[in-house]
């Protein structure tokens, strides 16, 4: 599990634009886009993509299956440990006997009960090894891109799917350094874009200590009027949003905000 490449690609192309364009954005008015932490889902272990239980654009729930790799090798493995286990429990028993009737060591005893135990926990591992050739979902979302399909070999922790967690968009925006005071955390901004719903709001959960800039830092009174920070806004309706799409944000009236 890691931050999108592409969505950090699309993020910096977006901060860029938006950069320099920052000096004609409309008073009150932060031009921005809509980003996401995209969670990556693949195997602990190197096989084949045996079955595929969803589809780009699927919505799905915590636990649901996400897809299966081959297990023959993990199955070898633990049916080879469960035949160890019983000879393991049998030279324990032996031993165990043979302490309790002064025939056999203490030595003996404890060597047979360590290896007993050292069998036992190869087993519980061999057997969540295999059970991890089946991949849940870590969290409810929205499948947003399939990377290996049926038949495909993927290696170990190469994603399989991405997943969209509902609280994992945010948008993204810069303000210029003089109106950077205007925001503070937990603060209420709307957001407005093309064919979106006119109730859309977002609350501040970050902003940036340090400052941004489109060229080599002069520290004159016309290139500090170019510094601006990133802001980010997390939304109760993420429904409403799409990855990538711009938005306008504007700060609501205080007693709006409330």
């Amino acid at each position: 599990m890691r931050t999108a490449s592409r969505m950090a690609m699309l993020g910096l192309a977006a901060a860029a634009l938006l950069l320099a364009g920052c000096n004609h954005a409309t008073e009150g008015i932060y031009q921005g886009w809509v980003e996401a932490d995209l969670v990556f889902v693949g195997p602990d272990e190197t096989g084949r993509v045996e079955t595929l239980s969803v589809r780009e654009g699927d919505a799905v729930t915590a636990g649901a299956p996400l897809f299966t790799l081959d297990a023959d090798l993990q199955l070898a493995d633990v049916q080879q440990n469960q035949a160890t286990l019983a000879n393991a429990r049998q030279a324990f028993e032996r031993a165990q006997h043979l302490l309790k009737t002064g025939a056999g060591t203490q030595k003996a005893f404890d060597d047979a009960q360590a290896a007993l135990r050292e069998i036992e926990a190869r087993l519980n591992s061999a057997q969540t090894r295999l059970a991890r050739r089946k991949v849940f979902s870590p969290g409810a979302g929205t499948i947003q891109q399939v990377y290996y399909r049926p038949g495909e070999m993927v290696s170990a922790a190469r994603a399989v799917v991405s997943l969209l967690p509902p609280g994992n968009m945010k948008i993204r925006f810069f303000v210029p350094e003089s109106e950077l005071p205007k925001f503070s955390y937990g603060q209420t901004v709307r957001i407005t874009c093309d064919g979106c719903a006119d109730d859309i709001k977002a609350r501040v959960s970050f902003i940036a200590k340090s400052a941004e800039f489109t060229p080599p830092v002069i520290y004159s009174l016309e290139e500090r009027a170019k510094l601006v920070f990133l802001i980010e806004a997390r939304t109760d309706t993420p429904e409403k949003l799409r990855v990538g799409q711009p938005v306008s944000v504007s700060k609501l009236p205080q007693e709006v905000a409330r």
